[in-house]
């Protein structure tokens, strides 16, 4: 019997054609469930560079592109316009890599063309230092090795995008990165296939789910139609599915990677993949740091598989809501305390606090934000309960050193916080996560696995909480982090806290969100500033690079706010009568007062704004902090002036404590990466007056 597989291109193409043209398709897809794709004209074509592709006419104006997989198989790669299919059809070429087993496709006459006009290089070619043997050894085709060693440059290479099968392109960009043959090696050691049969398409098709989805039948297909793109974007790619269906880590496994690599996705087909095989009663945590982000990683899991029962073994929430179930739960209701109102109780400790010394010789009360991150980073994270504890505890990471006399000073500025919140019956998370993990330190552990998104965010106490809630043992912790998008003042060490992912540590270095020129721009505002993983090791973006090409960002300079705004209502209005729709459209800025007057202005010059509580659909706008978790088709990140970026109140005073305030410039600089990273395909920047110092753009 025929059966009909997806492409992976076919989604998103779908996704974009009117109903009736969507209604044509489902139709062809239904005959060849019928076995009757002889009435569709699945036409082979004069001068196609492989022998395979077909087409099928969907009604007069557009046409499927199918591969023949052999067997009576067929993919349905894409559908488009007539004369367009008839173009993509003849030009390509799908080929089985002899060392992957993958199914790949090329660009066969667009790589003609670039052979024909691309001038050769006779010196300093991109990969001299690399030899055919390794390069075929590595999974490029042994016909593409002349081309290779006329490529002199990475706008070249970059240039070959969308012509080269896209496994082997990466493989060049690995390489071009500055990638060692060893290191890409050992990216890809373990999806290499022995004894592959490179005429077998079918069998290669079937180990490549990133780029061609089988579906078990009608009522699947069904679900996958219904929801195209968000399907499309759960698709994994080949080191991604290896980390998540990898079927036993010996203990916790560390996946790190930064913006844009799929953690999250990755994160999601894990607690799947582990929830299909747990016993009746067995549970799955799926967790995150905000209720936001845990809303989020709720709406795709539920793109990612329709099995209740599956659905059922998995519990998706906040670690903080979490926390506050588990203590009120086993002690009756609790009141968390707001930011405001401990806002007030530093302040009102920093008034008559300890003193320091600055650089004129001058005595100077320690700030609030001062004692609040030493009771958090310092107290709280070491689960600190007396002034000798305190007195004999390290501050690492905190940068000024106490004297004895200064440490006793800030003890009772902090005991004096934490007595009247106490007097209050109030508790903030973190105080909240140390007491859940008391009260289950009582009794087993309720869950068998916990995955971890964003944990580079979460404080020791919460680390502390997590390991209360699987017992240790195979499969039990898989935790996603990326210390450069780190926005809060956590660092931790697992290994402290009884959770070693020594020789358990994966690293996705492949960005398949934003384009090549984003993140190029992106990864400048991090200054090639260092960051320490939660594994205790030095990180790195070494190899880091994205799939994808697009426009240069751009930068709009203003004199005045008002122009500023201006300039953006019209940009958000050209993506609009473009077809970008509006949800799609996000605009990041770093206060909540700029949320709101953005807000209002765009309101006020009838461009749709999200509004989430009332329901409605529209132009996201919103802090940088709520950016976390979120992509965009296109991005504006505007107020990025030197008054505001980095903000005046997260940076502690230089002369108050040099290296705290370096920590503080360090994670300002993560938060706009974070930012930027959220655009997908286009990215627009602006200021009025004074651009920000962490602007890369003004240097």
């Amino acid at each position: 019997m025929a059966e009909l597989a997806i492409g992976r291109g076919f989604l998103p193409a779908y996704a974009r054609l009117q109903r009736r043209a969507q209604r044509a398709v489902d139709a062809a897809i239904s005959k060849f469930a019928q076995h009757t794709h002889a009435g569709l004209h699945l036409e082979k074509l004069t001068g196609a560079r492989d022998p395979n592709i077909r087409t099928i006419r969907i009604d007069q104006f557009y046409r499927g592109v199918v591969l023949a997989l052999g067997e009576e198989k067929y993919a349905l790669l894409d559908v488009l316009p007539h004369d367009d299919a008839i173009a993509f059809a003849v030009s390509r070429r799908f080929t089985v890599n002899q060392t992957l087993g993958v199914l790949e496709m090329r660009d066969q006459a667009g790589i003609e063309e670039f052979t024909r006009t691309e001038p050769s290089t006779p010196g300093g070619a991109l990969f001299d230092q690399v030899s055919n043997a390794d390069l075929v050894r590595l999974g490029v085709d042994a016909d593409l090795l002349p081309l290779l060693r006329i490529i002199a440059t990475d706008q070249q290479l970059e240039s070959l995008a969308g012509r080269l099968p896209e496994t082997q392109l990466d493989i060049l960009r690995g390489l071009a990165s500055g990638l060692s043959v060893a290191e890409v090696w050992a990216e890809q050691a373990d999806r290499i296939v022995s004894g592959v049969d490179t005429d077998d398409l079918l069998t290669a098709a079937r180990r490549t789910p990133e780029r061609i989805a089988f579906v078990s039948g009608p009522v699947e297909l069904a679900a996958i139609l219904a929801h195209p793109f968000d399907v499309w974007r759960t698709f994994l790619h080949p080191t991604q599915r290896d980390v998540a269906y990898r079927d036993t880590y010996s203990g916790p496994a560390l996946v790190t990677g930064s913006a844009g690599t799929g953690k999250t996705v990755t994160g999601l087909h894990r607690a799947v993949f582990l929830a299909e095989r747990l016993p009746d009663g067995g549970k799955v945590l799926l967790t995150t740091y905000t209720r936001a982000l845990a809303e989020a990683l709720t709406r795709q899991l539920y793109r990612l598989t329709t099995d209740p029962a599956v659905r059922a073994r998995i519990d998706v929430t906040s670690i903080d809501k979490l926390a506050y179930e588990i203590v009120t739960r086993d002690r009756g209701r609790v009141t968390v305390a707001d930011n405001e109102i401990l806002d007030e109780l530093w302040q009102a400790a920093a008034k008559t606090g300890p003193t320091y010394l600055n650089r004129a010789g001058q005595v100077t009360t320690f700030s609030a934000s001062f004692l609040r991150h030493e009771w958090e980073q310092v107290v709280l994270a070491q689960q600190l309960t007396t002034r000798d504890a305190y007195r004999d505890a390290p501050r690492r990471g905190r940068g000024t050193g106490l004297r004895a006399a200064q440490r006793d000073q800030v003890w009772d500025a902090i005991d004096t916080v934490a007595r009247e919140l106490t007097r209050r019956h109030l508790r903030t998370h973190t105080q909240l996560a140390d007491e859940a993990a008391a009260i289950l330190r009582r009794s087993p552990a309720p869950y068998r696995h916990v995955v971890v998104d964003e944990g580079q965010d979460l404080h020791p106490a919460q680390w502390r909480l997590l390991r209360t809630l699987v017992a240790p043992g195979p499969n039990d912790m898989f935790l996603l982090a990326d210390p450069y998008q780190r926005i809060y003042d956590s660092h931790v060490s697992l290994a402290q806290l009884g959770i070693e992912v020594r020789g358990r540590t994966r690293r996705l270095t492949v960005n398949y969100r934003t384009t090549h020129q984003i993140l190029n721009l992106s990864v400048k505002v991090l200054n090639g500033d260092a960051a320490i993983g939660l594994d205790g090791q030095d990180d790195t973006l070494h190899g880091y690079r994205s799939t994808t090409l697009g426009g240069v960002p751009e930068l709009g300079a203003h004199d005045n706010r008002d122009d500023e705004y201006e300039a953006l209502i019209e940009r958000v209005g050209t993506w609009l009568d473009q077809g970008v729709e509006p949800h799609a459209i996000g605009v990041a800025v770093r206060t909540g007062q700029l949320v709101r007057t953005i807000s209002r202005i765009l309101a006020d010059a009838h461009i749709p704004v999200a509004d989430d509580k009332r329901g409605i659909d529209g132009v996201h706008v919103a802090t940088m902090h709520r950016m976390k978790g979120l992509e965009f088709q296109c991005l504006a990140a505007v107020g990025l002036d030197a008054g505001i970026l980095p903000a005046p109140n997260a940076l502690t005073s230089a002369a108050e404590d040099p290296h705290a305030h370096q920590q503080d410039l360090r994670r300002e600089r993560c938060l706009l990466f974070v930012a930027l990273t959220r655009a997908r395909d286009v990215l627009y920047l602006s200021h009025s007056g004074t651009p920000s110092p962490l602007l890369p753009v003004t240097r």
